[in-house]
């Protein structure tokens, strides 16, 4: 585990964002190498050869090669188990996940650059909207039940790494985020820790310089 982590990442994916913001929170130095997915760099030879599925995150780390942002934050929470992302208690476990679930699952997958890209230009931004709104509905039910200052209690976990970046997405589409108070309340608590804070894509450095705040 001398190796430093490299991780292949593009500022505005909140898949990516989801891995940086472990990264930060549990202290892990790292390489950040940018693969920009507006220019395609994603599907050059150079890249796909050692990462078939091109996509980020991708993560080279203690000599093992790892592709999904949600195997990459297991593999963090299991080798370096220090300032956990999961909690102890097996519901809880499961909440942690089922929310992991409905975001990168349910909602991240259907308005993904991937998918908006197959649409006319002119229904991307309604059609990400749509989806977006439609899964926090659902993640605020769950947040009834779980949160306490974040979504799960009052520690950050996974569900918290996930759900942040997702509300980025929400953000940049214009979605109304009033009928979410209990995802805002986890948001504005997020906001105050420095891994959610450097994490974000206009902090990154392949951001833009005239997108960033």
């Amino acid at each position: 585990m001398d190796a430093i982590p490299v991780l292949y990442t593009y500022f505005r994916s909140s898949s990516a964002a989801r891995v940086r913001i472990a990264l930060h929170y549990k202290g892990i130095s790292y390489e950040s190498r940018p693969v920009n997915l507006s220019a395609g760099e994603h599907l050059g030879e150079n890249y796909t050869r050692q990462n078939p599925e091109a996509q980020v995150p991708f993560m080279l780390i203690d000599g093992n090669a790892i592709g999904q942002s949600i195997a990459i934050l297991e593999y963090l929470e299991e080798t370096r188990p220090e300032r956990p992302l999961l909690p102890r208690d097996p519901a809880q476990r499961a909440q942690v996940r089922a929310i992991v679930g409905a975001i990168c699952c349910d909602i991240q997958p259907l308005q993904n650059l991937r998918v908006l890209k197959t649409l006319p230009e002119d229904q991307r931004a309604e059609h990400a909207r749509k989806v977006i709104a439609h899964g926090l509905e659902i993640v605020e039910k769950m947040l009834e039940k779980t949160a306490g200052e974040f979504c799960v209690g009052n520690n950050v976990t996974l569900a918290d790494c996930c759900l942040i970046p997702q509300l980025g997405n929400a953000h940049r589409f214009g979605v109304d985020m009033s009928p979410f108070p209990r995802v805002c309340a986890v948001e504005a608590n997020a906001g105050t820790l420095d891994a959610f804070r450097q994490s974000h894509w206009t902090q990154q450095a392949d951001c833009p310089p005239e997108l960033r705040k």
